[in-house]
């Protein structure tokens, strides 16, 4: 008996973005008010908020769907697919900031890495591939 097909999805705009940008946009309003903060640069540090804030506009979505014979993902106006068959094991590297980055071996030997923002909790998504037979292989703490 074939699993039942499992669907992942991930969109960007979350209460938890919108109070973290309020936050972060407080602070600086109350550094130039309050503590007399340059605001050229109080300015510059809320440049670095704009690509949340575009997040949060547009609500991107990405995610994954692993059903029908194949391993299909999206992420923004980035999207892949490839059939189960091809893919010879999935590779998950857990980094020093214990993010997990997944990559995917096919039977020709050719890499394929997965978008991070597509990919579900690491558990959950080696769950539903070790339940369809494909081999994952996990390493932790790699640098490159």
């Amino acid at each position: 008996m074939t699993p039942p097909v499992y669907r992942f999805a991930r969109h960007g705009r979350t209460w938890r973005l919108g109070l973290v940008l309020l936050a972060i946009w407080a602070a600086i309003l109350a550094a130039v008010v309050r503590l007399d903060a340059a605001p050229w640069l109080m300015a510059l540090l809320g440049l670095l908020t704009l690509p949340a804030l575009r997040d949060f506009v547009t609500n991107a979505s990405s995610g994954l769907r692993i059903g029908g014979g194949d391993l299909h993902w999206h992420s923004g106006r980035r999207s892949g697919q490839l059939p189960l068959s091809a893919i010879d094991h999935v590779r998950l590297d857990t980094r020093w900031d214990f993010s997990v980055r997944a990559t995917v071996r096919l039977k020709a030997g050719k890499p394929v890495r997965l978008p991070d923002e597509s990919l579900p909790p690491h558990r959950v998504f080696e769950a539903e591939l070790l339940a369809r037979g494909i081999r994952v292989e996990r390493h932790h703490f790699r640098v490159f």
